[in-house]
């Protein structure tokens, strides 16, 4: 099917040629070309809603107040606190595979600390994220095979996971594509994956803005103490699996 990979490099090229854009009109004001952070920020938020504005104008993606009207507040709850239970087994998988290059990392950084950085990282990106890559291209996957539905949510994970052109973000972007693409199959709805999606996103900002230092492991944050690492991994698996258990009772199964 054509129309997820359209999707997915509207997307892509909406956030290059924003980019360039700003490159551009930067070397027309006498620099260098290099963007500082605060126009980085401006071109992050100025992609974020071309991108919104696109896929919603052209019904690409079909946001409505259906879900919402259902007074789901159990369900984004429960995928708030999905997202806190997640974040430290993450990290502690993550430091278990091998170093893939982090091509984005001072960049990262540099927005992570600006007094800007929430709101385009988890505010807006959020959003215009799961707007396409689960209201539009994980819909479409689904409406095109709905027989296979896991093949198509991972379809979708894997567009996910590529989008964020970092290899280091890869396999985390990956694994909570799978899950937020289960979340929409169940609820038809961005709601909840927009809830997993920011409070993913703020734990990791915090983190970032606590501990800056991007060689910091858990070990480090823990002063040193394995048994303090696995202690913090296990309390943070009770709060994941209940999470999960909870979204998976609550989450009614919906036809597209």
């Amino acid at each position: 099917m054509i129309f997820p990979l359209i999707f997915f490099l509207v997307f892509a090229c909406v956030q290059i040629f924003t980019s360039a854009a700003f490159i551009a009109v930067n070397k027309l004001m006498g620099g260098d070309g290099t963007l500082s952070t605060d126009m980085q920020i401006v071109a992050m938020a100025a992609s974020s809603l071309i991108i919104i504005i696109i896929f919603t104008a052209t019904h690409w993606a079909h946001p409505t107040k259906d879900y919402m009207q259902t007074r789901p507040w159990g369900v984004l709850t429960w995928s708030v606190m999905a997202a806190l239970g997640a974040v430290v087994p993450s990290m502690w998988i993550q430091e278990q595979m091998p170093e893939l290059p982090n091509i984005v990392e001072q960049q990262m950084g540099d927005i992570m600390m600006h007094r800007g950085g929430y709101f385009v990282i988890c505010l807006l990106g959020p959003v215009a994220e799961e707007l396409v890559f689960r209201g539009a291209i994980l819909r479409s996957l689904l409406h095109w095979k709905s027989e296979y539905q896991w093949s198509m949510i991972s379809l979708s994970a894997f567009y996910f996971a590529l989008i964020h052109f970092n290899p280091a973000q890869m396999p985390h972007a990956f694994v909570i594509g799978l899950l937020l693409g289960w979340m929409y199959q169940r609820t038809r709805s961005i709601a909840p994956c927009i809830a997993f999606h920011w409070a993913n996103n703020t734990v990791a900002y915090i983190l970032f803005r606590v501990y800056p230092d991007p060689s910091y492991r858990l070990v480090d944050i823990f002063s040193g103490q394995q048994r303090s690492v696995g202690a913090a991994v296990l309390f943070s698996l009770f709060i994941l699996l209940p999470a999960l258990y909870q979204l998976h009772l609550r989450m009614k199964s919906q036809k597209a």
